[in-house]
């Protein structure tokens, strides 16, 4: 934990100190998902790009566009380590062992490969595209989402003094510290570290993963990011995302089948995991609806991750659904992951004590909070909400509503079909910060 961040930040050399050091520096879902692509869509076609919903800071002109091209070109030379998929194949997640198969992770070590990738400037930002393979595009996602938030980081560094970076830390120390001692005062509060996307820096991650760990014990169940769950001998937490039922939906040939395809997503996830794996993401459409046309099975799967909706709002209609049929809520879990900060996860816990197993996925605000850290109170540093989404599968547009209007993602026309589809309602949820 002893990091000199002002000394590595005045001397940088990427080939040194590249932003993304090993495939596995990724979010742990993204390998379940690779491996429930390769069984099921090996010869699916994809793009997705990336997209900067805080148009005020215009990436284009803050990032260097050649050393960007130099940072892809770098994971895209990356190979899985022999080491990381001995690591793979032999360590137990989630209770269970040998969770990626013998063929997948062979696969990995000789076959697999990262698509072909296009960056242009919109509107002052960087757009990168990736286009191929699912299989070869789908984990660009974390990498590119981390590149570009910490090329932006070191930009802003870049401008400051030795000195001035010290106090920049200093003051991010403390506010890091400040949180994990409101944290630890209460017990049985549970939390993973999910801030990979959008990080300040690898180097921060991963002090920020380490304070946690020494600050908070038991509560810090473990961390999205396989490659400091792989160093540090901690838990990699993650399931699935948003990406697998959009890709679902694309490929529906009629209504019936776009609507129904929220569910066939389950049902084909169900025969790859089981156990605690078995965690629904019910608002790539719309929550409300996703509850109310379920199958009954669906209750039997052991919990939910709530991404766009009112945690407080999502988790009661979540109780509520599984009361009624004959589940009892104390069994399941609740996942809680946008946008939180220590307080939102300290009233969440108090709120669904007793009532559900309730631990949050702690991620932007917790990895890239920097946000009056500033020596000159600038706010070169505040966060950013970078996203990557898929934008066609086959050819044919992809489309995320969730339960928020501003974090929707399609095409207009398409993006009003689906919601005639899904009779899900256009919700004016609140402004996305992170």
């Amino acid at each position: 934990m002893n990091v000199n961040f002002a000394e590595r930040a005045h001397n940088h050399n990427w080939k040194l100190d590249p932003i993304v050091r090993s495939l596995l520096d990724t979010d742990f879902y993204k390998l379940l998902m690779l491996q429930f692509i390769w069984k099921n869509f090996p010869a699916v076609h994809v793009t997705s790009e990336t997209t900067n919903r805080t148009t005020a800071v215009r990436l284009a002109e803050l990032i260097s566009a050649p050393a960007l091209f130099d940072q892809l070109e770098h994971v895209r030379q990356l190979k899985f380590r022999k080491s990381e998929l001995i690591w793979l194949a032999g360590n137990t997640f989630y209770g269970t062992r040998s969770i990626f198969e013998p063929e997948f992770l062979e696969w990995l070590e000789k076959d697999f490969r990262l698509s072909d990738y296009e960056v242009t400037e919109k509107d002052g930002q960087f757009v990168l595209r990736f286009e191929g393979l699912w299989t070869e595009v789908t984990m660009w996602e974390i990498y590119g989402l981390a590149l570009l938030s910490e090329m932006k980081t070191r930009t802003a560094l870049s401008r400051l003094s030795e000195l001035e970076l010290d106090v920049l830390y200093a003051r991010a120390k403390t506010r890091l510290w400040d949180k994990v001692e409101m944290l630890r005062k209460v017990p049985g509060v549970s939390i993973s570290e999910f801030g990979t996307r959008r990080r300040h820096s690898f180097l921060w991650q991963e002090y920020v993963v380490e304070a946690m760990r020494a600050g908070l014990g038991k509560s810090l169940v473990g961390t999205s990011n396989t490659y400091l769950a792989y160093k540090h001998d901690l838990e990699a937490i993650g399931t699935n995302a948003h990406e697998l039922p959009m890709a679902l939906a694309a490929l529906a040939n009629t209504d019936e089948e776009l609507h129904t395809s929220q569910y066939k997503v389950l049902e084909l996830w169900q025969k790859s995991y089981g156990g605690e794996l078995l965690i629904m993401l019910p608002d790539t459409f719309g929550t409300t609806q996703f509850l109310a046309g379920a199958p009954d099975w669906v209750a039997d799967w052991t919990g939910q991750r709530c991404d766009s909706k009112d945690p407080f709002v999502a988790g009661d209609e979540y109780i509520t659904w599984l009361e009624a049929r004959g589940r009892d809520a104390r069994r399941k879990r609740l996942i809680a992951s946008d946008g939180l900060d220590a307080e939102d996860i300290l009233n969440l816990h108090q709120y669904f004590k007793e009532r559900i197993r309730f631990s949050a996925g702690w991620g932007t605000l917790l990895t890239n909070d920097f946000r009056e850290c500033h020596p000159r109170r600038e706010h070169d540093f505040d966060p950013i909400s970078l996203v990557c989404k898929l934008t066609t599968v086959e050819g044919r547009p992809a489309v995320k509503l969730t339960d928020n209007a501003h974090k929707a993602t399609g095409p207009a026309h398409e993006i009003a079909r689906y919601r005639r589809v899904f009779g899900s309602v256009a919700v004016e949820g609140a402004a996305v910060l992170v």
